[in-house]
């Protein structure tokens, strides 16, 4: 029975991790997308620039078949909650139900919104269409800060009173909300959208110059996201500073995993590479106090090493260890990046300027695949650095799997699932792009987005405003 349990435990979480890598990727170009369509619109609105335009209303049918897919596998994720840890949910539901509750009207109003947008065009006042995408901001950003409670949550429990015998009693929903690791996940979550939405976006029209489309079209896909993103790469790493501070107190096990510290002391090093081997590192390379100034921005900062930490208790420290490396490296990369267009910014749209260096297109599209690399490897070191924790201290993963056996050929249907759904959107989304390529008009027969709009009026910039 032991071995049956371990068994479905680790198809659960295989499954979880799944859903969440395929997920929230998409939930970055619900969040981000829709501000870089907001200042395309905006933009050509307030310049008379029908190319801004038009670009904005490619963008939106794209937006709205991604948060079609987002859709489908954020529902899979909602009831993989309940079915795949029902010990969680039966235990701790009442404190973490209301921002579940507060994501599903976000997702409502979001979808209500990103459908008034699609269908305004040409119907509604350019000043009132274009603020349609305000709500569709603010429901995004919303419904991710509740999501993002959730997790911090899982890491840093509040808002209730555990009993010996494992009743919860004293449920404060606010207060489990606003648990003391909520706002530095929730921004560096934030900023991580703006870089994968943002470096996605314009791989794709990097890659489309590359081979010879350089109209103003391309310009202005490629520049809008890629300043989005490139400032966000800028920002992010004393975002993640900042977020790691508090793991040195809160979750010394997470820090000592990242960081491979096997002995417990201050002045504790950075090791780059490397791989723990019967309790020792073999490989690394060490940067002396370095990891004790960026724990607690003192070299005095004591770092707990794994030697302090039970054994029981202790994360998978080498996949830990190296998924918070690959985030910093890729995160490194898409910063130098961002570093070389500010430095160039200024000549970078002109022709013949830095956006046309084949050198810098090519580092943009590295870019792309480099946001999803980071944004994946961080919720790795998130998620597997607080195992084997659901509940950081409070419940082990173990005692919230289900009991069901089948776990197994639910994943192989999920695999099956995200794959189709990842193949489907794909195909649709480069069929939109192909069309735009072959005819001008915003406005083929397409089965995601609504109808009636003349061809003629796709054309004409007051009626696409």
């Amino acid at each position: 029975m032991m071995i049956l349990a371990a068994d479905e435990l680790l198809a659960a979480r295989y499954q979880m991790a799944l859903s969440l890598g395929f997920h929230i990727v998409l939930s970055c170009f619900g969040v981000a997308f829709p501000a870089m369509i907001y200042v395309l619109h905006r933009r050509g609105i307030r310049n008379d620039d029908p190319e801004a335009l038009a670009l904005a209303k490619k963008w939106g049918k794209a937006a709205a078949v991604l948060f079609a897919v987002g859709a489908v596998s954020g529902t899979i994720l909602s009831f993989e909650m309940g079915l795949l840890w029902p010990g969680l949910m039966s235990t701790y539901g009442d404190v973490i139900g209301l921002p579940f509750a507060l994501e599903g009207i976000a997702f409502f109003l979001e979808a209500i919104f990103i459908g008034i947008y699609l269908y305004g065009w040409g119907r509604l006042r350019p000043e009132v269409h274009l603020r349609t995408l305000i709500p569709i901001m603010a429901s995004g950003l919303f419904g991710t800060f509740c999501i993002l409670t959730v997790n911090a949550w899982m890491n840093a429990p509040a808002g209730f009173t555990l009993l010996p015998d494992g009743t919860v009693t004293d449920v404060d929903p606010i207060a489990a909300m606003f648990n003391d690791a909520l706002w530095q996940q929730f921004t560096h979550m934030y900023v991580a959208t703006f870089i994968v939405a943002g470096f996605l976006t314009a791989s794709v029209y990097a890659v489309g110059m590359l081979r010879g489309r350089r109209d103003r079209s391309h310009r202005l896909g490629f520049t809008v996201p890629f300043a989005f993103a490139a400032v966000a790469a800028l920002v992010q790493p004393f975002v993640g500073h900042v977020a790691g501070m508090r793991l040195d107190t809160d979750q010394p096990s997470k820090l000592a995993a990242m960081e491979l510290a096997t002995e417990t002391e201050d002045n504790a090093p950075v090791v780059i590479g490397g791989v723990l081997i019967d309790g020792e590192v073999r490989g690394g390379i060490e940067i002396p106090k370095l990891a004790s100034l960026l724990a607690g921005n003192s070299f005095d900062t004591v770092i707990t090493g794994l030697d302090d930490i039970p054994a029981d208790e202790q994360p998978p420290v080498n996949i830990v260890h190296w998924s918070f490396q690959i985030m910093i490296a890729a995160g490194t990369t898409m910063a130098a990046i961002g570093i070389w267009w500010w430095w160039r910014r200024r000549r970078a749209t002109e022709p013949g300027g830095e956006f046309d260096s084949p050198w810098f297109l090519r580092a943009t599209v590295l870019a792309g695949v480099l946001s999803v690399v980071a944004l994946e490897a961080g919720w790795i070191t998130t998620e597997v650095g607080r195992q084997p924790w659901i509940v950081y201290g409070v419940m082990r993963t173990e005692d919230a799997v289900t009991s069901n056996s089948g776990v197994w050929i639910s994943l192989a249907v999920m695999v099956v699932v995200y794959t189709s759904m990842a193949v489907v959107g794909s195909r649709v989304l480069l069929g939109m792009a192909r069309r735009w390529r072959e005819d001008d008009s915003l406005d083929l027969p397409t089965p995601y987005g609504p109808s009636g709009v003349l061809q003629s009026d796709a054309r004409d910039p007051e009626a696409v405003g």
